[in-house]
């Protein structure tokens, strides 16, 4: 039987939410898309600093939004940093405190509120694209959490196939990989690294994937979604495989950037991220959507040259000096975030929940312990101090 978490025993905080700006009490429905990236320094955007990677679409969405330059992750690894994000909660909190392997036999407690919970309370339509990592038995994945649908790679790439995700009729077998050969390194537990099955809600719809191809398909799922919801409003969480390694990037970035391997992969994801901006413009939703642009935790120093920067700040992931946690971030809403503007306002992942709460007027309860904030005066209002004086 599959072990449940029990949700830690903490003093209850109420939040109180209010509404953050005139402008956005006129848009009837607010669109959230939270892109996320795995393992990218603090250094690692053209808009914050860096010599080498050019990303001059998410350069450009910082000109027309705004860039915060004191914004931490949840945590400097990977599982409890995206609990933190989805629940507005300390890690410790939801009982997400060390990173989860293939077969993990906890996760996510499917009881706990995510970002995905709160919109659909509210009619949106919710999709997860990318690396999910919060436990891969069926109980505790995205469709299990507020997600309509999910496709990507259950958790980080260099890992391996699991006991639970099964094959189906159509999926598609590669590099020399057959059914037979799949199940049974799925029963017999020799499973190679960096092998990892591409899924589809919970199903495997390849196996290995094809990592080489992950960010266009991903950016492709995007703004299929975009297009098939230009009338409802939505929740687009889309979780990035790379910069984690192994490396990939497709041939059209491979060997072009001048920040190496790890910089083709930036500059891929830049990429995607213009293509999914281009796509809210053609739809009419640019103006009704928030994009808020970060990373899950700071730069693994230790797979250097195949690692990013974290300059100027000290360490990276796996520590809690100010690389492994502080990361860049970039908020994009046309006509509401002021442009070209700047925040130095302590924030963090812990706050988008509450404060998405707060944009949509989605009620709360108030028995939920959430130490998130509402940040919403610091995202939309040029001069307002930030709600948050320390992180911890």
């Amino acid at each position: 039987m599959v072990l449940m978490f029990i949700r830690n025993t903490f003093i209850v905080l109420t939040v109180l939410f209010s509404c953050v700006s005139p402008c956005l009490a006129e848009v009837t429905h607010l669109n959230v898309i939270v892109i996320f990236t795995d393992d990218q320094g603090y250094q690692d955007l053209g808009c914050f600093g860096s010599p080498t990677i050019k990303t001059p679409r998410i350069d450009r969405m910082a000109r027309e939004g705004r860039r915060f330059t004191s914004f931490y992750a949840a945590s400097s690894v990977c599982t409890p940093s995206r609990a933190g994000l989805l629940t507005g909660c300390y890690p410790a909190r939801v009982g997400m405190t060390r990173v989860l392997f293939p077969d993990s036999t906890t996760g996510l407690h499917p009881d706990e509120v995510t970002l995905a919970d709160m919109f659909k309370t509210n009619d949106y339509a919710t999709l997860c694209i990318g690396k999910w990592h919060l436990g891969d038995h069926p109980d505790f994945m995205p469709t299990r959490q507020g997600f309509d649908h999910y496709f990507g790679i259950p958790y980080s790439n260099d890992m391996t196939i699991n006991t639970f995700l099964l094959s189906t009729p159509t999926t598609l077998f590669r590099e020399g990989q057959t059914l037979e050969g799949f199940e049974k390194a799925r029963e017999s537990g020799k499973r190679r690294r960096n092998e990892v099955p591409l899924v589809r809600d919970l199903s495997v719809v390849e196996f290995p994937a094809d990592q080489t191809s992950l960010t266009q398909r991903y950016t492709a799922e995007a703004v299929s979604f975009i297009a098939s919801h230009t009338k409802k409003p939505f929740f687009l969480y889309l979780a990035h495989t790379m910069p984690h390694v192994p490396l990939h990037a497709s041939s059209a970035f491979k060997g072009t950037s001048d920040g190496g391997s790890y910089g083709d992969t930036i500059e891929e994801i830049d990429a995607s991220v213009g293509t999914i901006l281009d796509a809210l413009v053609e739809h009419g939703l640019n103006e009704s959507t928030l994009v808020v642009f970060t990373s899950d935790n700071g730069p693994w120093l230790a797979r250097a040259p195949n690692a990013g920067s974290a300059l100027p700040l000290r360490g990276g992931k796996f520590q809690t000096f100010e690389g492994g946690q502080r990361v860049p971030c970039v908020m994009w809403a046309p006509g509401r975030i002021p442009a070209g503007s700047v925040s130095d306002g302590i924030a963090s992942t812990l706050d988008l929940l509450p404060t998405f709460a707060s944009m949509i007027g989605a009620p709360l309860d108030s028995a939920l312990a959430i130490d998130g904030l509402d940040i919403g005066p610091l995202i939309m209002r040029k001069d307002e101090a930030s709600a948050r004086h320390e992180f911890f």
